[in-house]
């Protein structure tokens, strides 16, 4: 979507810290910074709020801070309900809005983010940005990103470094997909695994109760009857194995976001697309052990017994 160039967003990097508190020593910065923003950045780059707001033209006059996911949860802020304050700079601003991850600009994450007006006030902000985020449509990136050099910095272009945020995205987007494939393809494996092993305990359990099979049938069973119980035994292993597996899965998810400090999030659509499914192959594995004890003959089942 092109922008004008009065809506561009910048930031820009200020040589100050932020901290909880202002007890804490100054060198225990937590790998966090501290950037000028514009208003529309959030915008440009689709990103999203946790809680709270972003900053406006108004907020931005005053001591008003958006902290990013990672800053936000080294500073142990989680809302912002009680209008948490922090120590910037030696000044203390309040917490108006918490980030989520931004993919287009990791370094967002990390940073606390304040209005030009205020950082002019408090720390003496020129207005010189440090980066300039740019939204171009598809298929002019590549004349956009060969014009940025020279209008950013028109007598040395060459000292104007050009990225593009979306190329490393897809990349990461692919390795991810790829790993998801991946891993269906591993799922898929331990259904057909699975299904398999189902498969040879109803065999065996076949052999193993001639003699019931043969009992039932002189007592009156069909054939239905007998194939329809094999059937139901199949149907519940197979669902047994589909509920242990969910649970399990749903348990290591959990593990896993939590000791990254992850949003956790299992679609119950998944979970119910993965019972189905092992329902359905302990269904398919069934089929074979119950047919044949069907086609047992009374007189051949009884005399094993």
């Amino acid at each position: 979507m092109a922008r004008s160039p009065g809506e561009i967003p910048a930031t820009a990097t200020l040589p100050v810290r932020v901290y909880r508190t202002d007890l804490i020593p100054s060198g225990r910065t937590g790998g966090l910074s501290v950037r000028v923003t514009d208003p529309q950045l959030l915008a440009t780059l689709d990103g999203t709020l946790r809680d709270g707001r972003f900053l406006d033209p108004a907020l931005a006059r005053w001591p008003a801070v958006v902290l990013g996911n990672y800053a936000a949860t080294v500073l142990g802020i989680r809302d912002v309900a009680d209008r948490p304050r922090v120590y910037l700079g030696e000044h203390w601003y309040t917490v108006v809005g918490m980030l989520a991850p931004v993919d287009l600009a990791p370094e967002l994450d990390t940073a606390a983010l304040i209005g030009a007006p205020i950082a002019t006030a408090d720390f003496g902000y020129r207005g010189n940005p440090t980066r300039i985020f740019v939204r171009a449509r598809t298929e002019r990136t590549d004349e956009v990103a060969g014009l940025l050099g020279r209008a950013a910095n028109p007598e040395h272009p060459e000292e104007v470094a050009v990225s593009r945020p979306s190329e490393a995205l897809t990349a990461r987007l692919a390795v991810t997909g790829g790993t998801t494939v991946l891993l269906l393809g591993l799922g898929a494996v331990a259904l057909l695994v699975g299904g398999i092993g189902i498969a040879n305990v109803l065999v065996i359990s076949v052999l193993e109760r001639r003699g019931e099979i043969g009992l039932r049938r002189a007592l009156g069973a069909t054939r239905g009857h007998v194939g329809a119980q094999f059937l139901a035994e199949s149907l519940l292993l197979g669902a047994a194995g589909g509920v242990t597996g969910v649970v399990l899965g749903v348990l290591f998810t959990y593990a896993m976001a939590t000791a990254r400090g992850w949003q956790t999030l299992v679609p119950a659509s998944a979970a119910g697309a993965g019972l189905a499914a092992a329902v359905l192959i302990g269904g398919c594995a069934g089929l074979y052990p119950a047919l044949r004890a069907a086609r047992l003959s009374p007189t051949d089942a009884l005399r094993t017994l």
